[in-house]
């Protein structure tokens, strides 16, 4: 199918064979020892369209662990079984201090500032263990429906090797559950919760499964609705102020789209109304984020006009 993601093929290819130029200037994530054996030099690009049109150019159709992309998912998810409710437990804020920060926790007195910080994904974690019978397998199940493919799963390998090294978050565990904000077991949430972020989806799985975000929340093939109307402009917002952390500010600047980061060295960002991206380089920057996938989505947007602004 031709459409408006083979308009950007040519440009995807440049960006890829570019790719290698930023390899050496960051690191592969070492808190978790299975993502520290990752072949750094690696790159991937996809672009999925309304139109049902995607185009790639690397390693596409590589499966890796998405870590902090799956907050986005699980947030999704756990707004559909409490609603509005949900913020009555986490803030809409910046936390202007690092993703597992314990100091956070006590600022804030156990209301996490955002969803996509640790102490909050915790929280929404917290929700879905509360009401899902099988919380990892509907969590699953979820992506699988988002992304239209079966493949997708967990690398239990990677969850262990997480779980292994996983102490500050059963420290922010504990602390919320002090804080009254945890209803569960602190360690059963923690479990859900790595397993969660050790999910395993290639650069077009993770493309397509972020489309509702950019299509109202619906399935752009059948016109379903996954999301009620207004959310997907809600979590889009939460994207663009908080998904890359203490980066989102810079983020905003030099590419200007709706985006959230994970360690395993993703970026899934959102073009509203058009299409959903997916980068993937394992090295990451000091703030956690993809070296040569912030460059490359920062000259996609500016070459192919995408920005919100």
């Amino acid at each position: 199918m031709n459409g408006e993601a083979s308009a950007l093929a040519p440009l995807l290819a440049e960006i890829a064979n570019d790719a290698p130029r930023y390899y050496g200037q960051g690191r592969v994530n070492t808190s978790i020892p299975k993502l520290a054996a990752v072949d750094p030099n690696q790159f991937a690009i996809a672009v999925a369209t309304l139109d049902g049109d995607v185009a790639t150019a690397g390693s596409a159709n590589v499966p890796f662990s998405i870590q902090s992309i799956s907050k986005v998912f699980s947030l999704c998810l756990a707004l559909s079984y409490v609603g509005e409710d949900l913020w009555d437990r986490v803030g809409r804020n910046p936390s202007g201090m690092r993703f597992n920060s314990l100091t956070r926790v006590e600022l804030e007195k156990g209301r996490p500032a955002n969803p996509f910080v640790n102490p909050g994904a915790l929280v929404v974690a917290d929700c879905l263990v509360e009401r899902a019978a099988t919380p990892i397998h509907t969590f699953v199940g979820y992506l699988r429906k988002f992304a239209k493919s079966a493949r997708i799963g967990i690398d239990y390998d990677v969850a262990r090797s997480e779980l292994s090294m996983a102490f500050r978050n059963f420290a922010a565990a504990s602390l919320l559950k002090d804080y009254g904000n945890l209803h569960g077991d602190p360690n059963g949430i923690v479990y859900a919760y790595t397993h969660f972020c050790a999910a395993t989806m290639s650069c077009v799985e993770l493309a397509r499964a972020a489309l509702p975000l950019a299509n109202e929340g619906r399935d752009p093939a059948t016109g379903q609705e996954l999301l009620p109307p207004g959310r997907s402009r809600r979590i889009n917002a939460l994207m663009l102020t908080c998904g890359l952390y203490d980066a989102a500010g810079d983020f905003a600047y030099r590419v200007g789209l709706p985006a959230k980061s994970g360690v395993g060295g993703a970026i899934v960002a959102v073009v509203p109304n058009r299409m959903a991206i997916s980068v993937w380089s394992p090295e990451l920057d000091e703030l956690g984020n993809s070296v040569a996938g912030f460059a490359a989505l920062e000259r996609l947007a500016r070459e192919a006009d995408l920005s919100v602004f």
